[in-house]
């Protein structure tokens, strides 16, 4: 969590752009080392980290100064120390350079595009049917094209008038269609792949579309209707299930059941109790029936149809049947599609594991490809044709076979790559039980991929050259990361391990660790004036009689018990103003009001308190300690210099 805390709050992104001309402001220097900081670098992190607008604790410049030198002192250390050269250290900050370079391998317009498509898609729910024509993703042209014009001719056969769900039993290979008719009932976005999602959602109502191609193969999509999402619904249910050859006696005694659960249930039942006891879902029946919130398409049409017929929470469904069984239900909360901004967190996950994710990157790779001049020799590409058999299907390839092959290949930007490049990918990454396609079908597919890698590898390994804000940003993950790494060995786990050291720092500093003064009082709260002067009189016997709090409520309460009432607490220095004026000794009573007495039993002065007391301010104190001191080592160790010319032209 510190580390995560620490680059939040000293790098929180930011993507200014600053000039590169480089101007020196500070220099650091050693006998082994001489860092130069631009003016560039301080002024950038200077304005991102002292904005007025966004931050209470605001900086002048040279407060501000002083903590960027003794950051940049720590960090310059952490390299003379080559902790940036562990193992370690280099695989984490790999691991931010992958996760902050993804927003540059997309492109942003056309991810706002699709987050907001989806968003719209979800606002609607669509019910269509389809047929589909098998064909797999490496299937050849001409096998492509017959499974197109197939299903032309049948779209031709529907809008001449021909039955679309008589057609789909009889020529879908989707094999739910010879029951359902090639009806997929409502969904909304995400719950079909994208490609026939987006074509389901621009069709009219009775439309059929032109054949879809998905990694399933082809559909031809005809859409029934189009309404407002139903939003979502979370619903308890109590079920009461059936086998598949359950018998007369079985069905008609779970029926009787079921309808006298409801019976209960109109009377005031419990319906987390009979959940518990009756319902055969046991994951929900342990938590009174609760099921998670559904939209549509989640459940069987009877079950959802039910669920969102319920017009309030609290409504309870007459028994329903579904393929499961009786099922009694219950509404517990209804929500409407939220705002777009709301939701966008959540769509951003949707879109990067859908096939969405793959619509940004293709842009981007054809934006690149141009911008970098892509260039390949279809000849040399297809010289594999004579190299490579079946036998890259079974993971069997010899490399050997394409030896002569050693033309380049292909180009772009500043980088060659050559046939002998792309045969040792091709062997690399053979595989067993691979299905078999055409070869030349092969090649392509895994030219395609390889190039595409290649021009994404490029890509990412020039994006500091590319992107100014790209460098500052790694240049700030690798300075804190290793202030992370040099704080926790000199400061953090030091303070929490050094067990002797810590003691003495407590030792020699206790008077920073007292507890606090505080009295033990009493308060006598009196039914009127005159009971409060006897509570008065008594208590100035109190010492000389040696009476007893309970002496004295007993005394006063003998004829009344409402006459007096005493509470017992403890106070310290600020917690009423009035017994801050008090003075604070034992067995000292002072009248507050005409109804009231407080009473110092106990006057308890400020002492230290024990280490096991304060282990935790102790250490917080020390790690302080322990900072300072490092921070004055530091600066006697290295020579600051700076230019103060560069610095009077940064303004506040």
């Amino acid at each position: 969590m510190k580390k995560y805390l620490l680059l939040s709050l000293i790098f929180f992104i930011s993507f200014s752009i600053f000039s590169q001309k480089k101007e020196t402001l500070i220099i650091i220097e050693s006998e082994n080392v001489k860092k130069e900081i631009s003016k560039s670098e301080f002024e950038r992190i200077y304005k991102k980290n002292n904005d007025k607008d966004k931050i209470e604790d605001v900086k002048t410049l040279e407060e501000y100064l002083e903590l960027f030198i003794n950051f940049k002192l720590k960090v310059t250390e952490a390299e003379e120390m080559y902790l940036d050269t562990l193992s370690k250290f280099k695989k984490e900050l790999a691991g931010y350079r992958r996760q902050l370079s993804k927003p540059y391998l997309s492109d942003k317009n056309l991810d706002e595009k699709l987050l907001k498509e989806a968003y719209e898609h979800m606002k609607y729910d669509v019910n269509a049917s389809h047929i589909l024509i098998k064909i797999d993703e490496m299937a050849d042209y001409k096998d492509t094209l017959k499974a197109y014009k197939k299903l032309m001719k049948i779209r031709k056969r529907v809008l001449k008038g021909e039955d679309f769900a008589k057609l789909a039993r009889i020529i879908s290979e989707d094999p739910s269609a010879k029951k359902n008719g090639g009806n997929l009932g409502f969904f909304t976005a995400f719950q079909m792949i994208y490609d026939f999602e987006k074509v389901a959602y621009n069709l009219s109502e009775n439309e059929v579309s032109y054949p879809v191609r998905t990694k399933f193969g082809y559909h031809l999509i005809k859409l029934h209707k189009k309404k407002k999402a139903r939003g979502k619904v979370k619903v308890a249910h109590i079920m009461l299930g059936l086998k598949s050859k359950a018998t007369k006696k079985e069905i008609d005694s779970t029926k009787a059941l079921v309808f006298d659960i409801h019976s209960r249930l109109k009377k005031g039942g419990d319906f987390s109790k009979l959940a518990e006891k009756y319902s055969n879902d046991k994951g929900s029946a342990k938590k009174g029936g609760e099921l998670q919130f559904f939209g549509v398409g989640r459940m069987v049409k009877e079950f959802e149809d039910a669920a969102f017929s319920l017009k309030k929470d609290g409504d309870i469904s007459e028994p329903i049947e579904t393929n499961f069984g009786w099922h009694i239900i219950k509404r517990i909360k209804k929500k409407n599609i939220e705002e777009y901004e709301v939701l966008k967190p959540e769509l951003k996950r949707k879109v990067s594991r859908d096939i969405r994710a793959t619509k940004s990157r293709k842009f981007i790779l054809k934006k690149l490809k141009k911008e970098y001049s892509f260039k390949f020799d279809e000849k040399k590409l297809k010289e594999f044709n004579e190299v490579l058999d079946t036998s890259i299907f079974n993971g069997d390839w010899k490399i050997d076979k394409a030896e002569k092959l050693d033309g380049n290949l292909f180009s772009f930007a500043d980088k060659n790559f050559s046939q002998k490049d792309f045969s040792k990918f091709l062997f690399e990454t053979q595989s067993k039980n691979l299905k078999k396609i055409p070869v030349s079908i092969f090649i392509d597919k895994k030219f395609k991929i390889f190039t595409d890698k290649k021009v994404i590898e490029y890509e990412e390994a020039n994006l500091e050259n590319k992107y100014d804000e790209f460098k500052y940003l790694m240049k700030e993950y690798h300075d804190g990361m290793l202030l992370f790494d040099l704080t926790d060995k000199k400061i953090w786990t030091k303070a929490s391990k050094d067990t002797v050291g810590l003691k003495k720092y407590y030792s020699d500093n206790k008077e920073n660790f007292l507890s606090e003064e505080k009295v033990e009082i009493n308060i006598y709260s009196c039914l009127n004036e005159k009971v409060l002067q006897k509570t008065l009189k008594l208590l100035s016997k109190k010492s000389k009689k040696n009476f007893s709090t309970e002496d004295i409520l007993y005394k006063i309460n003998k004829k009344n018990k409402e006459n007096l009432k005493i509470e017992e607490k403890v106070y310290k220095r600020g917690d009423d103003n009035f017994l801050d004026k008090m003075k604070w000794k034992d067995n000292f009573f002072q009248k507050k009001d005409d109804k009231t007495i407080i009473e110092v039993k106990k006057f308890i002065p400020e002492k230290p308190k024990k280490f096991a007391e304060v282990k935790g301010t102790v250490t917080a104190n020390y790690q302080n300690f322990l900072e300072k001191k490092w921070i004055t080592d530091l600066r006697e160790k290295y020579k600051i210099t700076i230019n103060k010319s560069l610095l009077s032209k940064i303004k506040n």
